[in-house]
């Protein structure tokens, strides 16, 4: 008999209390095993793994919802050497962003140089405020706030020309959807001689801070004007004695045999995929095309832009 117990009785097996009615057991059911970090509501990465799966099954991935901008909201334009360009260009800007402790290279010397002579405000930021105010682009901790593009009416372009006693040359978009195309054919027009630039107010690329930074700042001295209907506005240059010749791939002549080069002229340069709209080919004097290999199917908006007004400069020039 061991000491302090009774004899014959055996040990009790422990187990739920009295009353109980296996709440113990009961409370256990159905959890299962503990769930991988990624199906808890507070992981952090919980939304990358979602969409990463989402992608994994062959799902598009949504781009990012921005709200719509207004007209008179203000540009950035954002990256050490485009902020450089556009400053000592003169592009007319309101403040220049710096990021804290950005790393003083030349071009951050000379930006904030520049925009002090000009009395240009300066504002020292977060990183996450110039994301902010870029929208995202890449802008190497420095940013230049320009206000909204005041747009010029279409025949001021005309009467830049002849107040200068020049031959018009105007360059108009159709279904140019891309500011930095904008940009690029802004500089072309102006490396060639264009006095300015004609964009639909709908369905078309304005001048945005995209289309300033691939201008390079030659949109601060290349006016550009908008008009609520293309195809009206070019008949109405028409009727002001401006020839339109329309730029397409399947255009009826090459552009160098066009023998309108040398009059008042606007080049219409359509979009990439879909060339000129219908109405517009219908108030062109001539619909030429660019002479290429067939392996290229058609240029990019912005060079044959530069194609087309280089032409149109060297016979000019004889």
């Amino acid at each position: 008999m061991a000491a302090g117990g009774k004899a014959g009785r055996p040990a009790k097996k422990k187990g739920p209390s009295k009353g109980a009615g296996g709440q113990r057991r009961r409370g256990l059911e159905g959890k299962g095993a503990t769930p991988p970090a990624e199906m808890r509501h507070w992981y952090k990465d919980k939304a990358r793994a979602e969409r990463v799966a989402r992608e994994d099954r062959g799902g598009a991935r949504r781009a990012p919802v921005r709200a719509k901008r207004s007209d008179d909201a203000p540009e950035y334009i954002g990256g050490r050497n485009p902020v450089l360009e556009a400053l000592q260009a003169g592009v007319p800007a309101s403040a220049l962003y710096v990021a804290h402790r950005v790393d003083n290279d030349d071009r951050v010397r000379d930006s904030i140089k520049v925009a002090a002579d000009r009395g240009i405000a300066l504002m020292e930021v977060t990183r996450d405020k110039l994301d902010r105010l870029t929208e995202g682009a890449v802008h190497q901790g420095v940013a230049l706030q320009i206000p909204a593009y005041d747009y010029a009416h279409p025949e001021e372009l005309v009467d830049l020309a002849r107040d200068a006693a020049e031959i018009p040359l105007i360059v108009a978009l159709d279904g140019v959807t891309d500011p930095r195309n904008l940009g690029a054919i802004a500089r072309s027009a102006t490396a060639f001689g264009a006095h300015g630039l004609l964009v639909p107010s709908r369905r078309s690329a304005g001048v945005t801070g995209g289309a300033w930074k691939t201008s390079a700042g030659t949109l601060a001295n290349l006016r550009v004007a908008r008009a609520a209907n293309l195809t009206a506005a070019l008949r109405e240059y028409r009727e002001d004695g401006l020839f339109v010749i329309g730029l397409d791939g399947a255009g009826d002549v090459e552009i160098g045999d066009v023998d309108l080069l040398t009059e008042p002229l606007v080049v219409v340069i359509g979009s990439e995929g879909k060339g000129l709209s219908r109405l517009v080919r219908e108030q062109c004097d001539a619909v030429a095309r660019i002479p290429m290999r067939a392996a290229a199917e058609s240029l990019n908006a912005g060079v044959a832009a530069g194609v087309t007004l280089y032409e149109v400069a060297r016979h000019r020039r004889r």
